[in-house]
């Protein structure tokens, strides 16, 4: 276990080739074998490319009013009730944006196919493996299997049609894939298939973390909560009470709350830490780490000390008014293979705080303040709240 920046930066980044990633075989096999995260070397690199090219700046720019048409459709759902279980609505909202950033446009009837079989999946993915009928982990290793078939339907159907489309699944399609493994066209559709859905798995469940916690700092911090609001209000004014869609560059114009997303990052740590594997004996600072030996750099250790982040159990956005020393803050990994869908989750948690904090007020219901962890950690029972408009933004 490392919990020092300089080990992390070593085992991540400056060493990567000496260590290789490593899941539970049962969760390769839910997710696929294929998948980006299970690889290293040419096939990673090669995969990676393609995956971060549907996921730079430029292309997600062209997806603001899209995720904000999610947005706003989740929140007035939400408004219409008497209690929601905050990070079981942020899954369905980020689940909403991943398709959207995969597939397009995607048919309602495969939407719903995917979503119904995708939730099989997740509820067995950390359960214990066991091939006994029944069970969480045999019920979704047989969705899991559904799903390769519905994404095997949507890619016939797209080449039947010859639609060349510009989102990730068009990218895939149409990539050749020339490495060492002979895997050749990466428009196979298993390769297609695992990438898919660890995409999708990548993509859901960390970014609902942080946005329940951010609902959960927001609302205990009633003072930063209103300079939030006079943030977004100053935007929503600005496009005319709302009327108007949000561009990309008022995205990038929100210093106080891209702050807050930072510190919830920080505080939260939703990436706890990684495993890695050494692939040969390794020495470090005169230590042995022999090969085959599991490797894991602690990143909430790193940014829960006080030496990087003094107070570190205080909830303190302005502490990123300056910028933290190298290494110390890895919300979203490190190295070849940190997260390349880093900014499209920034931007989704811009886009639904900008029309929350805008148009929406909310409490917490409950007295029960704690952590749980399923793997991920969310505030207790997924943080229950009553949420309503705020009629004083349509004045």
């Amino acid at each position: 276990m490392l919990a020092s920046p300089e080990a992390a930066r070593f085992v991540l980044v400056t060493h990567a080739d000496l260590f290789k990633p490593t899941y539970p075989k049962s969760k390769e096999k839910m997710i696929g074998p294929n998948a980006l995260f299970f690889h290293q070397g040419e096939y990673h690199t090669r995969i990676r490319k393609l995956v971060q090219s549907s996921l730079y700046p430029e292309v997600i720019r062209k997806k603001v009013a899209d995720i904000e048409a999610v947005a706003v459709s989740a929140l007035e759902s939400w408004a219409d009730r008497k209690v929601i279980n905050t990070f079981h609505e942020m899954k369905k909202f980020s689940f909403e944006v991943g398709v959207l950033c995969i597939f397009g446009h995607l048919d309602e009837y495969y939407k719903q196919k995917l979503k119904e079989n995708y939730c099989i999946v997740e509820k067995g993915y950390n359960s214990f493996p066991t091939k006994i009928p029944g069970t969480a982990y045999q019920k979704a290793l047989l969705a899991r299997k559904r799903l390769g078939e519905i994404l095997r339907e949507i890619i016939r159907l797209r080449k039947e049609k010859r639609i060349v489309d510009k989102d990730m699944l068009g990218q895939f399609m149409s990539f050749e894939l020339e490495d060492d493994e002979d895997r050749g066209s990466l428009g196979e559709d298993e390769v297609v298939a695992d990438n898919v859905i660890g995409v999708l798995f990548a993509a859901q469940d960390t970014t609902a973390s942080v946005l329940t916690w951010i609902f959960k700092y927001l609302h205990d911090d009633p003072k930063l909560l209103e300079a939030v609001k006079a943030e977004q209000m100053a935007i929503f004014n600005m496009n005319g009470g709302g009327k108007r869609p949000l561009t990309w560059a008022q995205t990038r114009n929100m210093p106080l709350t891209y702050k807050v997303i930072l510190e919830s990052l920080r505080m939260a740590s939703i990436i706890s830490f990684t495993f890695r594997e050494a692939v040969v004996d390794v020495e470090y600072k005169g230590y042995l780490i022999p090969k085959g030996w599991k490797v894991m750099p602690l990143f909430r250790n790193i940014h829960h000390n006080p030496e990087y982040f003094p107070d570190p159990h205080i909830f303190d956005p302005s502490r990123f008014e300056v910028a933290p020393k190298p290494n110390t803050f890895m919300p979203f990994g490190s190295g070849v293979h940190s997260c390349p869908g880093n900014e499209l989750a920034k931007l989704e948690i811009l886009i639904l705080i900008h029309h929350l904090t805008a148009k929406f007020r909310w409490e917490i219901l409950g007295t029960q303040s704690g952590i749980q962890y399923g793997p991920f950690p969310v505030p207790q029972h997924g943080l229950p709240i009553r949420i309503w408009k705020d009629w004083s933004s349509e004045a």
